[in-house]
C-alpha cells in the first residue's frame, strides 16, 4: 500500500496502483485499533469497485469484532445522518468523491459523525497500518455481526424537516447527479411538491462514469457544467442544481445557465437562515467579501475557516455555528450535526426562491455585480518542492502589484488591496486532494479590474512552470 493515500481528511488513491482490496482490511482493522468501536456504520458509493472494497472493510471490523451497520449504497452525508441517528461509534463510505473511476478511497467518522482526520486520528490509522494491528480482536467466536438498517424514511424525513415542502411555489429545474446517488434522493423529496423535473443529467448510478464529460463527475469542471447550462438554455428552466458522485456538494446554476459560484450560494444561505436565528457563519478564504457583507448586514458573526470539510466541521463546533459554506459547494448545518449535506442546500434555495418570489438569477446578480469573482482557477505542478517555490515567489512578487495587506495565514496566501485605483484580493493554496496550486480572485464591483489581476497572477504562475488546467469565469461565459 502506498501510505501516501492517507491526504489530510480522507483516503484516496487508485485502484490496483495504490492499493489493493485487501489493504482496505487493514485500514478497518488499523481502525479498531486506534477507536476501539463496537458498532460502525459502513456504505459505499456507486464506483465500481466499491462493493468490493465494502466487503474488505466490513470484514475487517468483524474480524475485530465490531457489529457493522450495513447502508449499501449511500451518498456521504447519509453516512453522517445514520453514525448520529443511530448513534454508532463511528463509521465509514467507500467512495473517492469526485475523482474519475479510476480512483477509490474512504472517508472515516467517529462518534456524532465527527471527521477523521489529519488533527483527529488519520495519520494515527495510517500508522497503525504500517506497524500492524495489535489491538483488534482476533479469536473467531467474537466476530462482530452484520446487518442492514431501514434508514432512508428516517433520513427523508430529517431532510425535509428543513423547509416546509408545502409552501414551494413551482418551479421547472434541471437535475445532474453526475452518475451518483443524488437522483434518487432529489426525486422522493419531491414528490407531492410543484417542482417538476424537466430534464434529468446522469440521475441514474453509474460507477463508470462513461458519459460524463472528461469521466469526472465533478461540477466544478467548465467541460461539466457546461452540459447543464446547456441543458437549461435548451429546457427554458427556472434553474438547475448539479451534484457531484458522492452527493455531499452541490452547485447551482440560475435561469440563463450560468453557474452561481459558491461564495453567492453561502451568503444566499446564510441570509435566510440568519433571519431565523442569530449565529456565527463559517467560510473559507477564497473569496469572502460577499458572504461576510451579507453576514455583517444580518447581524451574524462572520468566521475564516481553512478550507477541507473536516475543518469547517471542527470550526463548527468549537463555535456553535448556525452555518457553514465552502467555494467547493460544501454547506454545513448546526441541525444536522454540524456536517455538510448536499439536499438541504437544494431545498433551502428553492423555498428562498418561493418566499422571496424571485428567480435566481435576481437574487444572485447583484452579489455578482457587487462582488465579481474569478472563480477557482488551478495550476498544476510537477513536485510540491516546485508548488511551495511558487507560493514564496508570489509572496515576493506582490509589492511589486500594488500595496498589499496580508491576511492570517489560515490557508495559503490571501493578500487584499485595498488602496490605490481598485480594491481587489486574491488567495492562492496547495490542494488538499490533488497536486494542484488553487487560485481565487475576487474584486469590489470592478469586472475588467478582476480580469486585469486574474491575469496578471496567472501569467507569473505560468511563468514558474504552472500548467494551467481550468479555464477562468469569462472564457467559460464567452465559449458557452
Amino acid at each position: 500500500m502506498n501510505l501516501d493515500i492517507f491526504r489530510a481528511y480522507d483516503i484516496r488513491g487508485v485502484s490496483g496502483v495504490d492499493f489493493e482490496p485487501r489493504d482496505f482490511y487493514r485500514i478497518a482493522r488499523a481502525y479498531t485499533d486506534c477507536f476501539q468501536p463496537k458498532t460502525v456504520a459502513v456504505g459505499h458509493d456507486v464506483r465500481e469497485r466499491s462493493p468490493e472494497l465494502w466487503r474488505q472493510v466490513a470484514s475487517g471490523f468483524q474480524d475485530s469484532g465490531v457489529n457493522v451497520l450495513n447502508l449499501g449504497q449511500i451518498s456521504t452525508d447519509m453516512l453522517y445522518f445514520v453514525v448520529e441517528h443511530y448513534r454508532t461509534d463511528g463509521g465509514v463510505v467507500i467512495t473517492a468523491s469526485h475523482n474519475s473511476a479510476v480512483f477509490n478511497g474512504m472517508k472515516l467518522v467517529g462518534q456524532h459523525a465527527t471527521p477523521i482526520s489529519v488533527d483527529t486520528g488519520l495519520f494515527a490509522v495510517r500508522d497503525a497500518v504500517k506497524r500492524g494491528t495489535s489491538l483488534a480482536k482476533q479469536n473467531g467466536h467474537c466476530r462482530g455481526n452484520l446487518r442492514a438498517i431501514p434508514f432512508l424514511d428516517a433520513y427523508l424525513s430529517h431532510l425535509r424537516s428543513f423547509v416546509d415542502l408545502q409552501g414551494l411555489s413551482e418551479k421547472r429545474i434541471v437535475l445532474n447527479a453526475n452518475g451518483g446517488f443524488a437522483g434518487q434522493i432529489a426525486d422522493r423529496l419531491l414528490v407531492d411538491t410543484p417542482i417538476q423535473a424537466c430534464q434529468r443529467l446522469f440521475t441514474e448510478p453509474d460507477g463508470s462514469f462513461a458519459e460524463i464529460p472528461g469521466g469526472r463527475p465533478d461540477p466544478l469542471r467548465p467541460e461539466n457544467r457546461g452540459l447543464t447550462t446547456a441543458a437549461v438554455q435548451q429546457t427554458g428552466a427556472d434553474l438547475a442544481v448539479a451534484w457531484d458522485a458522492d452527493a455531499d456538494r452541490c452547485f447551482f446554476f440560475d435561469e440563463t445557465g450560468a453557474f452561481v459560484e459558491g461564495c453567492y450560494i453561502t451568503a444566499l444561505l446564510a441570509e435566510k437562515l440568519l433571519r431565523r436565528q442569530r449565529g456565527g457563519v463559517i467560510f473559507d478564504p477564497r473569496a469572502v467579501w460577499a458572504v461576510e457583507d451579507v453576514v455583517v448586514s444580518n447581524k451574524g458573526r462572520p468566521i475564516l475557516s481553512r478550507c477541507g470539510h473536516s475543518f469547517i466541521k471542527a470550526g463548527m463546533r468549537e463555535s456553535q455555528a448556525l452555518f457553514g459554506g465552502e467555494a467547493s459547494g460544501h454547506y454545513y448545518f448546526r441541525d444536522n450535526f454540524y456536517a455538510d449535506n448536499g439536499m438541504i442546500p437544494f431545498l433551502l434555495v428553492l423555498e428562498y426562491l418561493s418566499i422571496e418570489r424571485m428567480s435566481l438569477a435576481e437574487v444572485v446578480n447583484r452579489l455578482r455585480a457587487a462582488y465579481p469573482v474569478s472563480g477557482e482557477i488551478n495550476y498544476a505542478f510537477e513536485t510540491n518542492r516546485q508548488m511551495q517555490n511558487t507560493l514564496d515567489a508570489v509572496n515576493t512578487a506582490i509589492r511589486y502589484w500594488g500595496d498589499p495587506c496580508l491576511e492570517a495565514p489560515i490557508d495559503g496566501l490571501s493578500v487584499r488591496f485595498l488602496s490605490g485605483p481598485g480594491r481587489w484580493r486574491f488567495n492562492l493554496r496547495k490542494s488538499n486532494t490533488e497536486s494542484l496550486l488553487r487560485l481565487n480572485v475576487e474584486t469590489i464591483g470592478d469586472e475588467d479590474l478582476l480580469i486585469e489581476k486574474t491575469m496578471q497572477i496567472s501569467e507569473k504562475l505560468e511563468s514558474l512552470g504552472g500548467k494551467r488546467e481550468t479555464k477562468c469565469r469569462w472564457e467559460t461565459e464567452k465559449f458557452a
